[in-house]
């Protein structure tokens, strides 16, 4: 059987667990499919791993960082929220080879995980 075949949509809104919110960069994909199929990995994923499942934040844009923005700006009004990125591709910085994950959950006070089912 599937994980994702029992998803209880009760733990999207589940405020009694912290939340996980995702970040994708659409430009590593292929297919819009692959986004739809990330998202749900990453629903698995949050009850896998005891978090009700937030809004993903898709950065559309490799010229602008408007998801990411967004996405600080929406933990920074948060207590118990973390993150969850498809691999550590998605939190290379555009402008060169930097990582942000350490620098984001510096900034934010929230944890990154990788996707892992």
């Amino acid at each position: 059987m599937n994980p994702a075949d029992d998803l209880d949509e009760e733990l999207f809104d589940d405020v009694t667990r912290p939340l996980l919110v995702g970040y994708i960069r659409r430009g590593l994909l292929s297919t819009e499919d692959e986004i739809a199929e990330l998202e749900t990995d990453m629903a698995v994923f949050a009850r896998l791993e005891g978090y009700s499942m937030g809004y993903t934040y898709v950065e559309y844009s490799e010229r602008t960082s408007a998801a990411l923005e967004a996405l600080v700006a929406s933990i920074g009004n948060q207590e118990n929220v973390a993150v969850v990125i498809p691999s550590p591709l998605h939190f290379l910085s555009t402008a060169g080879p930097l990582n942000l994950r350490q620098a984001f959950e510096q900034a934010t006070g929230a944890r990154v995980h990788l996707l892992a089912l």
